[in-house]
């Protein structure tokens, strides 16, 4: 597979992400802003499922990546997403919540 742009883009986000909860965080101007990003691992959507039928090494590959041996749903990150909005995560921006299975911790 060739994941070159991916990665770039990816990690783009990120340093995105990052920089905007430093500006946004307290200007002394405005309202704080909180940014934060979801890296969840990967999922089983209507998009990748032609992809792994058609591969099914592929499929075998993706959840040996991770610890928890299978792809997600994505209704499992509904719950990560919600925190980040939500008041419970209202003293956390620039940070990335991995929802990935345990990949990246591997």
């Amino acid at each position: 597979m060739h994941t070159a742009a991916y990665n770039a883009s990816k990690s783009a986000v990120l340093q995105l992400a990052r920089s905007l909860a430093a500006e946004w965080g307290n200007d002394g101007v405005h309202p704080p802003v909180r940014v934060n990003t979801l890296s969840p691992g990967y999922i089983m959507t209507e998009a990748t499922r032609p992809t792994l039928t058609e591969n099914p090494a592929l499929e075998e590959l993706w959840k040996d990546g991770n610890m928890l041996g299978r792809l997600s749903e994505a209704s499992e990150h509904r719950a990560a997403v919600l925190f980040l909005i939500g008041d419970g995560s209202s003293f956390v921006t620039g940070m990335d919540l991995k929802a990935d299975g345990g990949h990246t911790a591997w």
